[in-house]
């Protein structure tokens, strides 16, 4: 075989090569994008039969009733699902905040250390209701903060519940609670407050996520509605 010979059979090999390898990526490429769109919706709903353990960091200032404090906050909220049975899932959501504020009133100081530990259980249906994906059950609150100014010191509990429907690349819904003390410091006040979270999700074909939620608490005792937060 001469040295023509031998690069026209290499040429072919090449261009069959290239061939099978355009094909499989056609092939391979949608599937891959769909799963990841797949995947970033999930992530999207809180309640998702999906291990996750998202952070968040968050910066306030000017707060405090002299509007001179500050505070970052870095939050933790790891999701785990199991499976009750055919028709139900069970999942578990806990919220864990490392907390640095300053000045928030005259004479307190800076404060460090972990917040209140916060444990959500959601009962779900497997199959949406409706074209709704739903899930409830309770809320508890534990007093863990590591400063008596991080925390209620108070043990509370309550209901919650999250609705929401996944249409096409949108994911919106709502994420609510309220909770009520039963034991702790007796010098600290009682707690009974709701809190709303509605939230807005557009997910890419590329499984790129947009999302807008704002977070609202609405404290019973003072008749007060915290300023809504708002993230994108």
């Amino acid at each position: 075989m001469n040295n023509k010979t031998l690069h026209a059979g290499m040429r072919h090999l090449y261009w069959q090569a290239l061939f099978i390898a355009t094909i499989l990526t056609l092939i391979v490429a949608p599937a891959v994008a769909d799963e990841s769109e797949e995947l970033a919706k999930k992530l999207a709903n809180p309640v998702a039969s999906l291990i996750s353990v998202p952070f968040e960091y968050d910066y306030d200032s000017d707060i405090g009733p002299t509007e001179s404090g500050s505070r970052w906050t870095v939050t933790t909220k790891p999701v785990a699902p199991f499976s009750l049975n055919e028709s139900w899932n069970l999942i578990t959501r806990t919220i864990v905040a490392y907390v640095n504020q300053e000045d928030l009133a005259p004479g307190l100081g800076k404060q460090d250390g972990l917040s209140d530990l916060q444990t959500s259980l959601f009962f779900s249906p497997k199959v949406p209701v409706n074209g709704f994906i739903l899930g409830a059950g309770p809320v508890f609150v534990f007093p863990t903060a590591s400063d008596d100014l991080l925390g209620t010191e108070k043990w509370s509990a309550g209901p919650t519940g999250v609705v929401l429907k996944q249409q096409g690349p949108w994911t919106y819904g709502m994420l609510s609670q309220h909770t009520w003390s039963f034991a702790g410091d007796d010098d600290r006040d009682y707690v009974s407050s709701t809190f709303l979270q509605p939230f807005l999700t557009f997910t890419t074909k590329t499984a790129t996520s947009f999302t807008v939620q704002t977070e609202s608490t609405y404290n019973w005792n003072n008749e007060e509605w915290t300023s809504p937060s708002t993230r994108f």
